[in-house]
């Protein structure tokens, strides 16, 4: 048998890596809205969907069947062209935040030096999906929920990215595995402690860059019926649907990383308990995964919507300047230490 040249063979893993990660991924989208449902359906003492299958195991499926074959409709007076482009781009970007995140030691599907950075530039794409999506719909409430979306985005990622400068400091590259490895450099195994405010505002910027409840104000259904997305139907429905669920993963999946010591395990917990070792990584980063995106429903159930002046003065006030704040404590211990 000829021996197949290395770079096809580079190509055909890499191939499959993708295919496993957008196949897993998009498992995890269609069941994590029917644990959504379940999880506030118990916290608001009801049941939740039960109909379809075994207490509604097989309702994600029915929702994609009825989306599938729902008619498409696009406005007589919407941008049609760029309509239709909308809802690409946020999948596109959030999926492609997927290529660099290292789901346990050695598999990541690009391992590039700049992996934070490509992150926040993906989070940020993902905002002109929705923007053009509001625009083109010639609509009014889909406009308002546009130019929100737009001066959220603008508020919060600032504060994102400066909550991840800490992390940037500490372990000093941008390449997420060698920040999971200089996390093990110490006995808690994580950032989480030395950078309680930057976890902190990461999480409350993570809330308002995926429009998730208190931060929903681009959709509220209650000023704007749905906002952005209230002229789209269908599938294109349903991509702007899969784009917040993924990116709510890429958000937690950061966390993970950055702060939570990724797919590893504590030196001093493994030392107290050896045979924890035994489990896969992977088992440890999806546990931490769930743990952060049962955070998101937990907030969605017990908050309400904050006003939109609530909501930028939060940003600009109160995150940005803990954000800058934690940078210049974390820069002087970094530099006396």
């Amino acid at each position: 048998m000829p021996e197949i040249p290395e770079v096809l063979m580079t190509f055909i893993i890499t191939f499959i890596k993708i295919a496993i990660v957008i196949a897993v991924a998009m498992l995890h989208v269609m069941y994590a809205t029917y644990f959504e449902r379940k999880v506030i359906g118990h916290m608001q003492v009801r049941m939740g969907p039960m109909r379809v299958g075994f207490h509604g195991i097989l309702q994600p499926i029915a929702d994609m069947l009825k989306l599938f074959f729902k008619e498409d409709i696009v406005p007589a007076k919407a941008d049609k062209w760029i309509f239709r482009l909308a809802p690409v781009i946020p999948v596109f970007a959030t999926l492609s935040a997927l290529s660099v995140i290292p789901f346990y030691e050695g598999f990541v599907i690009a391992n590039v030096n700049v992996g934070l950075l490509f992150l926040l530039a993906m989070s940020s794409l993902g905002a002109y999906g929705v923007v053009l999506a509001g625009w083109s719909s010639n609509s009014q409430y889909s406009f308002l929920g546009g130019l929100r979306s737009s001066a959220q985005v603008i508020s919060y990622e600032v504060a994102i990215g400066l909550s991840l400068v800490g992390v940037m400091i500490l372990s000093g590259s941008l390449n997420l595995a060698d920040v999971v490895q200089a996390q093990q450099q110490n006995r808690s195994g994580m950032f989480l402690f030395s950078q309680f405010i930057a976890y902190f505002v990461f999480m409350v910027a993570a809330f308002a860059e995926t429009n998730r409840s208190p931060f929903d104000l681009p959709e509220a259904e209650s000023e704007l019926v749905a906002g952005y997305f209230v002229e789209y139907s269908g599938m294109r429905f349903a991509l702007f649907y899969a784009a917040e669920y993924i990116g709510m993963i890429v958000m937690s999946s950061i966390a993970v990383i950055c702060f939570w010591g990724g797919w590893t395990l504590p030196p001093a917990l493994l030392d107290a308990a050896p045979f924890l070792s035994v489990v896969p990584g992977i088992v440890w980063f999806l546990l931490k995964l769930y743990v952060h995106i049962f955070l998101f429903y937990w907030i969605r159930a017990t908050l309400p919507r904050y006003r939109y002046d609530q909501l930028m003065s939060l940003g600009w006030k109160v995150m940005i300047p803990l954000a800058l704040a934690n940078i210049v404590v974390t820069a002087v211990v970094k530099f006396f230490s």
